[in-house]
């Protein structure tokens, strides 16, 4: 692919808006393929806003930002559904349909990005599934699951379109620690194996026991660990 030497994300003099309000300002930032980058804060400080900037949820009013050869700015709505294809998107609720089983789940959003042999969906739900432990469960329903076997769906939904990049917005936030490592090890799995991953937490645990690059929004700034020295206090 074309941008495949190039930083998977590009931010060039950004400012991120929620609604009419403006979080973060003169953003610049790019992270490379195959990097592991934290995305830290205070509640209210624009981590879940810059997460739906990056996916075009949001839009972009200033600046630049291309993500896996897109450019957000000019990105029209029709593009959205075929770029986020590059993407896995990880969000703070599971979003499983609840009337319908694992698999179910996973084979609507397969058929809904464009996936139509009925074999070969069947055999990429079975590997994405085994990839994240959860081979046995996809005649089950979501209420069926605990909370980390949910979790553990979502990311392999995520993971069906083999993404360039997952963007995580606190996938460990509804969980015991206990089942918080264990979800956090299949991120750094999934990592290794070449995945970019951008995960927004408050897990200073997790920021502590594995060292990776940094980014923290704080007072409308977003602040890089590569660049800059700031408090890694449990201030958000």
């Amino acid at each position: 692919m074309s941008f495949s030497n190039d930083p998977i994300v590009r931010v060039q003099d950004a400012s991120i808006f929620q609604e009419l309000n403006t979080v973060l300002s003169d953003v610049n930032f790019e992270i490379e393929k195959g990097e592991f980058v934290f995305l830290i804060g205070r509640t209210g400080g624009g981590k879940s806003s810059l997460l739906k900037t990056l996916y075009a949820d949001l839009p972009l009013r200033l600046g630049n930002i291309d993500i896996a050869g897109q450019n957000i700015r000019t990105i029209k709505r029709s593009q959205v559904p075929d770029f986020r294809r590059k993407l896995g998107i990880i969000f703070q609720d599971f979003q499983l349909l609840p009337d319908r089983t694992v698999a179910d789940n996973l084979t609507f959003v397969m058929r809904a990005t464009g996936w139509k042999d009925s074999t070969k969906i069947k055999a990429r739900l079975a590997e994405v599934l085994m990839r994240v432990g959860l081979g046995s469960v996809g005649n089950k329903m979501p209420h069926q699951l605990s909370g980390g076997e949910q979790q553990r769906v979502v990311i392999a939904r995520a993971l069906i379109n083999e993404p360039v990049i997952l963007m995580a917005d606190e996938p460990t936030g509804n969980l015991d620690p206990e089942v918080s490592e264990g979800i956090f090890k299949l991120f750094l799995e999934i990592n290794n194996s070449g995945t970019t991953v951008m995960m927004a937490t408050h897990d200073h645990t997790l920021i502590e026991a594995h060292k990776a690059r940094v980014l923290k929004c704080e007072n409308g700034k977003l602040l890089d660990s590569k660049i800059h020295e700031f408090s890694m206090t449990r201030d958000y």
